[in-house]
């Protein structure tokens, strides 16, 4: 397998659901996805490693969505700046903040399974979702689901919370 197919196979869910969620539909979604590693497959070499690679393919996706919504006269550059998240912001890096860690413990500590063992094995533990597939004897596309379910229950409990 080459680097663009490992590239698309291990992020395309999580560009996916980050464009998803901006666009709040399924085909601009996949649109922009697709044209986001179409994009990285060509600029792929010129990637520094200064920061996660999910970081810098949800950025390329992030300014092609910015392009779409111009091209399409869907915001002012003003809305589109305070609408757009920011893609480097994640659960994984809220891990640094001690209180924030400590919030997220706790919801996992209630959190049911496999959710809870699933986000400590890929966040705490490093493994690949290929790895935690194989633990509970079920494919990659399974943990990465239940991975990102466990994700959003954790940013959605967090936001009740402010």
């Amino acid at each position: 397998m080459n680097q663009v197919e490992e590239l698309y196979n291990n992020y395309f869910h999580d560009v996916y659901l980050y464009i998803k969620s901006l666009s709040k539909s399924d085909q601009t979604a996949e649109e922009i996805t697709q044209e986001t590693f179409f994009k990285a497959m060509k600029s792929v070499n010129s990637f520094r490693g200064d920061c996660d690679i999910r970081v810098w393919l949800c950025q390329i996706a992030k300014n092609l969505y910015l392009s779409w919504c111009k091209k399409n006269n869907r915001f002012s550059d003003e809305e589109l700046s305070a609408e757009i998240p920011d893609s480097r912001v994640s659960v994984e890096d809220s891990l640094s903040d001690a209180q924030q860690t400590m919030e997220i413990h706790k919801i996992l500590h209630k959190m049911g399974e496999p959710h809870k063992e699933v986000f400590t094995l890929r966040v705490f533990g490093e493994l690949s979702f290929r790895q935690i597939g194989e633990l509970f004897g079920k494919t990659e596309s399974w943990a990465r689901v239940t991975f990102h379910r466990a994700k959003v229950k954790i940013i959605d409990e967090l936001e009740e919370q402010k």
